[in-house]
C-alpha cells in the first residue's frame, strides 16, 4: 500500500518536481491552488519515512530511492515555494499567494530548515499570531489549533526553544484555565470552539516529538533530540509506550551540558552527555 501511495503521488508531480493536489488539509476553506505548500510537505514526509521503513524491512535499494525522492522534491520545493511574503523569506503557500499562511510551519516539522528563522518570524509576527493561537490566514479572523501545534512542534524542532516557550506557555494557560476548557479547539469560527480528540493528540506530540525530540527511525529504534528550556533543571517522560517496550527518559542539566538517561524495567538503556543540536540514536531491544 505504500509503494502504491507513492507511486500514486508520482502521477500528480509536475515538470517543476511538485505534487499537485485538488485540495488540501483545510479542504477548500481558503485558497490552495493547484499545488500547495502542506501537500508537499506530507510527501516530503513520507518518502522519508517511507525509505526508513524500507530500509528496516531489507530493501535498501528501495530506501536509497525513496531517500532521493525526498531530496529532489525538497529541492522543488525551495524553488517553487520559497518567496518573501509579506515581509517575510518564508514560503507562498500556493503560486501567487501574497498572505502569510499558519502551514508555512509544515516544512520546520519535517526537518526542513533551510528559510527557519524568517518563517518563525513570520508564524509569530501580529500577522499571524493573535491571543488564541495562529490565524490561519493573515488578515482572517480563522484560526485552527491543528496549526497553531504543528507550529510548535517545528519550533522546537527548530531549535526555537526560548522563543517559544512564552507562546507555549500562554497557550496552555489559556485553554486550561480559559474561557473555554480544558482542551485544545478545533476551530473558530467554524465549529465554534468545539473539541476533537486530534488536537489534544497534537498538543501531546509537542512535547514528545518537538520538546523531546523524539523521532522514529525504525521498528525499533528513535532519534532524540531534547529541547530543555533554558530556565528548567529537568524534565522527564515516565512510562512511555512505544516501539514494542516501555521506558523512560530522564533530562538533566549539569552545567553547560545536557545529561539523558533512558532506562526500561529491564535496566538502563542509554545514558549520555548530549552534543548540542545532534540527535542520539536510542535502539530497543
Amino acid at each position: 500500500m505504500i509503494r502504491w501511495c507513492i507511486q500514486y503521488l508520482e502521477t500528480k508531480k509536475s515538470g517543476e518536481g511538485i505534487i499537485a493536489s485538488d485540495s488540501d488539509e483545510l479542504e477548500g476553506r481558503f485558497p490552495a491552488g493547484d499545488y500547495n505548500l502542506s501537500t508537499n510537505a506530507l510527501t516530503y514526509g513520507a518518502y522519508r519515512s517511507a525509505s526508513q521503513l524500507a530500509s528496516e524491512l531489507g530493501k535498501p535499494d528501495t530506501a536509497r530511492i525513496y531517500l532521493q525522492k525526498a531530496a529532489d522534491l525538497q529541492n522543488a520545493m525551495e524553488r517553487y515555494f520559497g518567496a518573501n511574503v509579506q515581509g517575510f523569506d518564508t514560503y507562498q503557500y500556493f503560486d501567487g499567494n501574497d498572505k502569510l499562511r499558519s502551514w508555512i510551519c509544515l516544512p520546520l516539522t519535517m526537518g526542513i530548515f533551510t528559510r527557519k528563522e524568517a518563517t518563525i518570524q513570520a508564524l509569530l509576527s501580529p500577522y499571524l499570531w493573535t491571543e488564541n493561537g495562529i490565524l490561519t490566514e493573515a488578515g482572517s479572523e480563522t484560526f485552527w489549533d491543528r496549526s497553531t501545534l504543528y507550529a510548535f512542534r517545528g519550533l522546537f524542532n527548530s531549535g526555537a526553544t526560548e522563543q517559544l516557550m512564552p507562546y507555549l506557555s500562554y497557550y496552555s494557560a489559556r485553554r486550561l484555565l480559559g474561557d473555554h476548557v480544558p482542551y485544545p479547539v478545533e476551530a473558530w469560527p467554524e465549529g465554534n470552539q468545539r473539541h476533537l480528540a486530534a488536537e489534544s493528540g497534537l498538543y501531546c506530540r509537542v512535547i514528545t516529538e518537538g520538546m523531546f525530540g523524539i523521532t522514529p527511525i525504525g521498528l525499533n529504534k528513535f532519534e532524540l533530540l531534547p529541547r530543555l528550556p533554558e530556565h528548567w533543571d529537568f524534565m522527564t517522560l515516565k512510562n512511555v509506550k512505544a516501539f514494542n517496550k516501555q521506558f523512560d527518559i530522564e533530562v538533566t542539566r549539569r552545567g553547560a551540558n545536557i545529561h539523558v538517561r533512558i532506562s526500561s524495567p529491564g535496566g538502563l538503556v542509554l545514558e549520555r552527555i548530549l552534543t548540542k543540536d545532534t540527535p542520539v540514536e536510542v535502539e530497543l531491544r
